[in-house]
């Protein structure tokens, strides 16, 4: 089945809003009969099994495409908006993009060359031409690819995880299946599309016929919190640096009535137990589910049953329905309890590959096994506990981001010998960027902090510019010649 039709089966024909918020609102019939218009357009224009880039902002036109380019049969590429030019430039070589649906305001801030482009008002005309449909393709194959999600890679270049149409059904009916959604939930989402987590809501809800308040303002705290009881949201999803905010730097959030809300969710990175035990005092009739994931497993790998919360505080849980979890020790067999090994996965939900890497494919998925890179430990009862993170990437606020490449920049710097970016505890970003960075013999250090900082800032998104920088008086090299980090 096309993923297209498993999430809309039921839905399409609602006359209910999906879309709701202050920027705008949007119904089923509507996304449906614009996302199938549109199909038919795609296919026609380019066929099938074509790269298609998606530079929206969370809303209706991002739904739209995204839904399109499934149809259609070709692959979706959600990326950020806030791209930079030279990560861009890396993915539309890797990818070679036939189309680029994106928004009028990037226009002029991006270069795709040689890429035709579809605005808004291309859209708007093209979805409104006509009302060409498909008939279901029941003999569609759902091993076909159906997105590719680009995430910061060890080695600085974004790497192109590879989901299908089944990977993406898979995950959905197994989060609905512990989350208990229905066509009544009404989730605010202020995590991005192009991120796994983010979408993982956007599936859910379309396929139970819920719907979803976008907020792409978390920055103003009142708005995200006067938006939970306007449009009565019965759930609410985040990452550790969002829960954090709304506890410690807003003054009424833990004294609000939240009548509606249900139930929340938090991924992306370990929130400290502190923040969960503070949010459970304040709203105790609010479900609170702890999840872990990977963009590799479709977003989701295990959850925290919350009536085990109170006894396994700390735990990522176990396995979600259709996923098989266990942990590996050195030698590649099952660990015992208590044993510190790899996190390692299997199921419908895990991704083909990565895009052009067969190398690292074949490290990551072996033996039918996704090995995650995380190491942890299962007590007696089964349930998971992280102990530590293998790679190198690190979580800001839930953003990815690899050491490798904001050491580059700072690296073309004349005045800066090496420098090591590291991942430092924060209460609020759950992990903050550290540079530490030996100098030129007699360079000024106050003068090379504004030069560093000026010089990130201009070439990283703003989560990527260390937060905290110290200079070393040398590199530490250990006996074998490598960098002591």
């Amino acid at each position: 089945m096309n993923v297209f039709d498993y999430f809309l089966t039921d839905s399409k024909s609602l006359d209910k809003d999906l879309i709701l918020g202050r920027a705008e609102t949007a119904s089923y019939q509507e996304i449906f009969g614009k996302s199938l218009a549109l199909a038919a357009k795609i296919r026609k224009e380019i066929g099938e099994n074509k790269n298609v880039l998606v530079l929206f902002p969370n809303s209706s036109w991002f739904i739209i495409t995204y839904l399109a380019i499934f149809k259609s049969g070709n692959v979706c590429v959600p990326l950020n908006t806030d791209i930079e030019q030279k990560n861009l430039d890396y993915i539309i070589d890797q990818c070679k993009p036939a189309v680029a649906f994106i928004s009028k305001r990037l226009k002029p801030k991006l270069n795709l060359d040689g890429i035709t482009l579809y605005d808004e008002d291309c859209l708007m005309a093209l979805s409104s031409q006509g009302r060409d449909r498909f008939a279901e393709e029941t003999n569609f194959d759902d091993k076909r690819l159906a997105e590719i999600i680009f995430t910061s890679g060890s080695t600085g270049e974004p790497k192109g995880v590879m989901l299908s149409h089944r990977n993406l059904i898979a995950n959905t009916r197994s989060i609905l299946e512990y989350l208990n959604l229905t066509s009544e939930d009404t989730i605010e989402i202020v995590l991005p599309f192009y991120y796994c987590y983010g979408l993982s809501l956007l599936h859910t809800h379309l396929r139970v016929g819920g719907s979803v308040v976008l907020n792409n303002t978390f920055i103003f705290l009142g708005s995200v919190l006067d938006d939970l009881n306007k449009y009565k949201c019965t759930g609410f999803s985040g990452v550790p640096s969002h829960f954090q905010l709304l506890l410690r730097n807003s003054t009424s959030f833990k004294t609000m009535d939240l009548p509606y809300l249900r139930y929340v969710t938090q991924a992306g990175g370990k929130l400290h137990d502190v923040f969960i035990e503070e949010f459970r005092e304040a709203f105790p009739d609010v479900v609170f589910y702890v999840m872990y994931g990977q963009t590799e497993a479709t977003a989701r790998l295990s959850y925290l049953p919350p009536e085990f919360l109170p006894e396994k505080l700390g735990s990522m849980g176990k396995g979600i329905p259709g996923v098989e979890l266990d942990i590996f020790n050195d030698k590649g067999q099952p660990a015992g309890v208590g044993e510190v090994g790899e996190i390692v996965a299997r199921g419908d939900n895990i991704m083909s590959g990565y895009l052009n890497d067969e190398e690292l494919t074949a490290k990551t998925l072996k033996n039918g096994w996704l090995h995650t890179g995380d190491l942890a430990q299962k007590d007696e009862d089964g349930f998971f506990f992280i102990t530590a993170r293998t790679k190198e990437i690190i979580k800001v606020g839930g953003n990815r981001v690899s050491p490798k490449e904001v050491e580059s920049v700072i690296l073309t710097l004349p005045e800066v010998v090496d420098c090591t970016i590291t991942g430092e505890f924060d209460e609020m970003l759950g992990e903050l960027l550290k540079a530490e960075i030996t100098l030129v013999p007699k360079t000024d250090k106050d003068l090379a902090k504004e030069e560093i900082l000026k010089k990130c800032a201009s070439e990283l998104i703003s989560y990527k510019v260390p937060q905290k920088i110290e200079f070393l008086d040398r590199v530490n090299i250990a006996a074998t010649g490598k960098k002591v980090k």
